[in-house]
Formats: C-alpha cells, sequence, structure tokens
C-alpha cells in the first residue's frame, strides 16, 4: 500500500501544480452559471434589426389586420400584383420579403407564400403564419354573424401559469415543494454532460500517461520495485483524486453561491413575486442543501464512473506504443458512453420509462443517464442500486484490465489484435 500510495501522491501533484488545472478549476463554476444563463441572454440581446415586409393581398381579408413588430413591419401594396412586386422589390432593395396571400386564403391553406431576398428563419415563418391563422380564424367567426365578437374574443383569451408542486401526503398544498421540469432539465443537461467530459477527459488523462512512461521505459524501472497491479491502481487512484479535488472545489463555490449570491441577487420580496420557471429557478439554485445533495450524488457516480471506465483506458494504454494506435480501443471504450448521452435526451421526455431506468443502471450508461434521472426526484432505491452495480462491476473491471496491462506494458512494436488481448485475460 506504501508503494501504490507514492504513485497516488505522485499522479496528483503533478497534475494539481498545473496552471491549466488551477484555472479550470477557478472558471468552471463561471461557465456553468454562463451555459444556464445564455439561453436567456441570447433570447434578450440576440434579436436582429426589424424586417420590412411587403404584403400583396388579392384577398382584402388580411393584410389590414397584420400586426408588425420588433421584428417584423408590414407595408401593405395597393393595385400591385404579385409579379409586379417580385420585379420591383428585389434582393438590392432593403425589403426582406413579399407575403403573397390568393383570394382564396379562408378555404386554400397553400394560398400564401413568402417570397424572400435573403435567407428566413423558422421563427419569422411561425410569427407570420401565426398571424394569418388568427386573422382567418376570426374572419370565419364572423361569418356567424355574432354580435361584438371583438369583446367577446378578448374575454375568452386566457393564459395560464401552470406551477407544479411535489405532493408531500400532507394535502396542504401551501406546504408542497415547488417544482419545474425545465429547471430538472438544465439541471438534468448540466450534471450529465459534465459527468461525460470528466469521465473522458480524465480517463483519457490516464492512458496518455501509461503511454508516455511506456515509451520512455519508466515504467520498466517501476516494476523492480512495485507490481503493475499497484502501478495501474496508483494512476488511476491518483487521477481520480485530481477529479474528485477538481469537484469539491467547484461544490465549495457554488453552494456558497447558492447560499449567499443567489439570496442577495434575488431577495424574498422578489422570488416571492416570480411565477413559474423562474419560481422554481430561484427556490432550486438558493436551496444549499439542495445543491449539497447534487453535488454528494455526483462525487459518487464520477469516482465510480471514473474507475469504471479508467481501468479500461489504463488497459487500452499498456496495450500500444502511441496514441493513435489505441483510437481502435478507445472507440470501443467511448461508445457506450455516448450511447449514454443519448439516452439521456430521452431522460428529458420520461424520466421513469423503462429504457431510461435500464440505462441508468447498466454501469457503461448509468454514471451520466442517472445523474441526469436525479434532478427528477427519483426513488433512492433506483440511486442506490445503481451505485452498487456500478462498484461492483469496477472490482470486475479492475481484475480484467489488470491481466492485459500487466502484458501490455512489457510489449513493444506491435499493436496487438482483440484475440490476443483475449488471450492476455486468461493468461495466468
Amino acid at each position: 500500500m506504501n508503494k501504490t500510495m507514492l504513485i497516488v501522491m505522485r499522479e496528483f501533484s503533478e497534475r494539481v501544480r498545473k496552471k491549466s488545472f488551477i484555472i479550470t478549476t477557478l472558471l468552471m463554476p463561471l461557465l456553468m452559471i454562463g451555459l444556464m444563463l445564455a439561453p436567456s441572454l441570447i433570447m434578450l440581446y440576440g434579436k436582429g434589426s426589424a424586417k420590412r415586409v411587403v404584403v400583396v393581398d388579392r384577398s382584402g381579408l388580411v393584410a389590414g389586420a397584420l400586426t408588425s413588430g420588433d421584428e417584423l413591419l408590414f407595408e401593405t401594396l395597393e393595385g400591385m400584383s404579385v409579379a409586379e412586386a417580385c420585379t420591383t422589390y428585389d434582393d438590392e432593395s432593403d425589403i426582406f420579403a413579399i407575403l403573397a396571400i390568393d383570394d382564396d386564403v379562408m378555404t386554400n391553406p397553400r394560398a400564401v407564400k413568402l417570397i424572400t431576398n435573403s435567407s428566413s428563419s423558422i421563427t419569422i415563418e411561425e410569427a407570420i403564419t401565426s398571424q394569418i391563422e388568427n386573422i382567418v380564424e376570426r374572419e370565419k367567426l364572423k361569418a356567424y354573424d355574432i354580435e361584438d365578437l371583438d369583446r367577446i374574443m378578448a374575454e375568452v383569451d386566457t393564459h395560464i401559469d401552470l406551477e407544479t408542486v411535489k405532493n408531500n401526503g400532507t394535502g396542504d398544498l401551501d406546504s408542497m415543494e415547488s417544482t419545474s421540469s425545465g429547471v430538472n432539465y438544465i439541471l438534468g443537461l448540466v450534471l450529465g454532460m459534465l459527468l461525460y467530459m470528466i469521465i473522458i477527459i480524465y480517463g483519457q488523462m490516464v492512458m496518455t500517461s501509461v503511454i508516455e512512461e511506456k515509451n520512455s521505459r519508466v515504467i520498466d524501472v517501476m516494476v523492480s520495485s512495485c507490481s503493475p497491479f499497484q502501478i495501474m491502481m496508483g494512476k488511476i487512484a491518483g487521477v481520480a483524486l485530481v477529479a474528485v479535488t477538481q469537484i469539491a472545489i467547484w461544490a465549495l463555490l457554488i453552494i456558497g453561491a447558492s447560499k449567499f449570491v443567489v439570496p442577495a441577487v434575488f431577495p424574498t420580496e422578489v422570488a416571492a413575486t416570480s411565477t413559474g420557471m423562474m419560481s422554481a429557478m430561484i427556490g432550486t439554485f438558493s436551496d444549499a442543501g439542495y445543491i449539497t445533495m447534487l453535488f454528494g450524488y455526483m462525487l459518487l457516480f464520477i469516482l465510480g464512473g471514473f474507475l469504471f471506465y479508467a481501468s479500461m483506458f489504463a488497459a487500452s494504454g499498456s496495450s500500444v506504443d502511441s496514441v493513435q494506435d489505441a483510437q481502435q480501443f478507445n472507440t470501443i471504450i467511448m461508445l457506450p458512453i455516448i450511447l449514454g448521452i443519448i439516452v439521456m435526451m430521452q431522460v428529458f421526455n420520461d424520466p421513469n420509462s423503462d429504457m431510461v431506468f435500464w440505462f441508468s443502471i447498466i454501469p457503461f450508461t448509468s454514471p451520466v443517464v442517472m445523474m441526469a434521472r436525479i434532478p427528477f426526484d427519483i426513488p433512492a432505491w433506483e440511486v442506490i442500486l445503481s451505485l452498487v452495480i456500478l462498484y461492483a462491476s469496477f472490482v470486475a473491471t479492475v481484475w480484467i484490465a489488470a491481466k492485459i496491462y500487466r502484458v501490455g506494458i512489457f510489449m513493444h512494436g506491435k499493436k496487438p489484435s482483440f484475440k490476443e488481448l483475449w488471450q492476455w485475460i486468461k493468461m495466468k
């Protein structure tokens, strides 16, 4: 154990003293916050200039009812055909598009065409379509000769701000905790992607370290004092300690922000007047206990997932002489992690579906998928079962990887086939 600990501390100290580790550790919490705020900032400041749209309306029903806004400015053309409008307002003019409306717009869903002079977007097309649909619907309602129709339509126009709360079994709605699938989505996405990046980055760090020491013949010297298993476990544990240290620092920074910064930026009176997703976000990110729980689970799954995959990366690195040669094995190792990212997207549609459940239990994908499910308040026994299987699988994976590692570190000049790897595993 003393020899293994020496290797662990060497791997740990070599990495934590690098400037890249310090910079990444300090900047990552800011990057995580930025990623969560980016969609709102883009929507707020990413709007382009207003686009002018000239309207040729042969029906005489739509053009006058179109409403201009910050993104679209409608101008009605009188006494001009569509062909004339296209030649008059071409791509050299400052007109974005010609909106052509046929006289059968009330009965023909394809009676509207948007003739653009530059690239259009889904947002613009949906905004125009939505306005025309509302106008046509109102015109059809007028055919029923309903008195005071505009006032009736204004009165029946309704907006529902749905609030989701977690049932606590008391029947007291005021005491139930507010939840939001949108906030859970953001948390699950960030946590799942973070686990994916850490497993890939730090796992390949183990592989690269093994290849470098194998090529420099350092391992040949180390084996005279330590067993191959001690060397492999020392490297894996040392890099794992680096990852855990980094996550622990992030946890302290973010928990501190949720405890002191969020309440200062969003005081009680602001949180009380907020509704929907904003209220849930303020409540979630100001709950230091909940954030601490998430980071606790993250540490467990990062450690288990990293140990599980790092042993395979170590075996891959020991069996080749260069990073390029390792790509054949790395592709196979990374495929389950990529599959986990794909399944993680299904978590946001139904976090309790059978497929999502099993992928959160299978150790090859469970770190990413289960971490994405945890914000959705899944049963504790599922999390515990996933962790038990993950750590048990790590023990089995280390045993197999050690078999390859003890032979591979002495092999030079030839990349082994899968058949030869199987023979190494069976070797006593």
